[in-house]
């Protein structure tokens, strides 16, 4: 693609020759000639100069570049439209492989593809566009939207519902029963029915080997735009708004209300009945044991305040040392008052 067709699909400022070749996006120490690279952190400045790109994506402000340039106001931003445009997203062909089983009374919209190894249970509905992976499982009257893609190795349970647009990663599982018990008289344990159900909005991405489960009563829902990655647990009855990120390995426990743009780092524990106010944001590996307020930032088991955190952890390695020295300091004290 030439450079000033491209500069015109990410809607940018060009600076250089329009007429270059643009093959592909590559990173800016690998960059090639005939590559488009970026720089959104101001950390890699210094390698810039070095780049072999044949032009790179820079904010308004950022220094001159060895090459062509595309500015813009969120380089970053343009760099994920550029992937697009020249990586577009695999799609088969639509259609029912041989090997599906689709219930007779399952309702498949337009233009839908489902591979082998496919079960589409009783009563179940899939959207117009909406391509389902080999190996997939959909229960008894699971309801999934127009434009949605569910890889490989997914369960939709019963009565799940799934809007449009949603991306589920290999290895999903929505509707898996809550962790749910009760303690018997003779210290055994009786399951408590996990029968409502989970409600997946629009524009959400699951990563690989997510799961969300369902409550006893009530739903779990996860709001539109809502970004989640690998290896994350939302526990039953978890309520989770609009455009919250949650990155790998994080486990939200029962009953907890998460408001809209949310961020939770890797790792990150939180506690059950607890209200995640608007923006907060839970540094990664914190623990956060309390309810949080709207734009709070912690950190830390149990989570505090990031800024009083990071104080803490500068004095968590002199500990050793100040235990000492208040041990020298206490027995001067008792020799001075012998």
């Amino acid at each position: 693609m030439k450079l000033r067709d491209l500069a015109d699909r990410l809607a940018c400022r060009l600076e250089g020759d329009g007429e270059i070749e643009i093959v592909r996006v590559a990173g800016i120490q690998e960059a090639q000639p005939g590559d488009l690279t970026f720089l959104a952190n101001p950390k890699y400045e210094p390698i810039l100069p070095r780049t072999r790109a044949s032009a790179v994506l820079l904010r308004e402000e950022a220094p001159a570049a060895p090459c062509a340039t595309l500015r813009t106001r969120d380089p970053y931003l343009a760099f994920a439209r550029a992937v697009a445009l020249f990586a577009p997203a695999w799609r088969p062909s639509p259609g029912i492989h041989p090997m599906a089983a689709v219930a007779s009374d399952a309702r498949i919209g337009r233009e839908v593809s489902i591979g082998a190894f496919v079960c589409v249970g009783e009563g179940a509905a899939i959207g117009d566009r909406t391509v389902i992976c080999p190996n997939v499982t959909i229960g008894p009257g699971a309801r999934i939207g127009d434009d949605c893609v569910v890889h490989s190795n997914v369960a939709i349970r019963e009565r799940v519902t799934v809007g449009n647009r949603v991306v589920l990663q290999n290895g999903v599982v929505l509707g898996s029963d809550g962790y749910g018990f009760v303690r018997r008289g003779d210290g055994t344990h009786e399951k408590i029915p996990q029968v409502a159900t989970v409600v997946i909005e629009d524009d959400v991405e699951l990563g690989a080997n997510t799961a969300v489960d369902r409550p006893a009563v009530g739903e779990t829902r996860i709001g539109s735009g809502t970004k989640i990655d690998n290896l994350v647990q939302i526990g039953h009855g978890v309520t989770i708004g609009r455009n919250v990120l949650m990155a790998a390995q994080v486990g939200v426990a029962g009953s907890t209300d998460i408001e809209d743009e949310v961020i939770f780092g890797g790792q990150v524990g939180v506690g059950g009945h607890l209200t995640i106010g608007r923006g907060a944001v839970a540094v990664g590996q914190s623990g956060v044991t309390n309810s949080l307020e709207a734009g709070a930032m912690v950190a830390g088991y149990p989570a505090i305040d990031n800024k009083e955190w990071r104080k803490a952890s500068v004095v968590f390695k002199r500990l050793p040392e100040l235990k000492r020295r208040i041990e020298e300091l206490e027995a001067q004290l008792a020799a001075l008052k012998k």
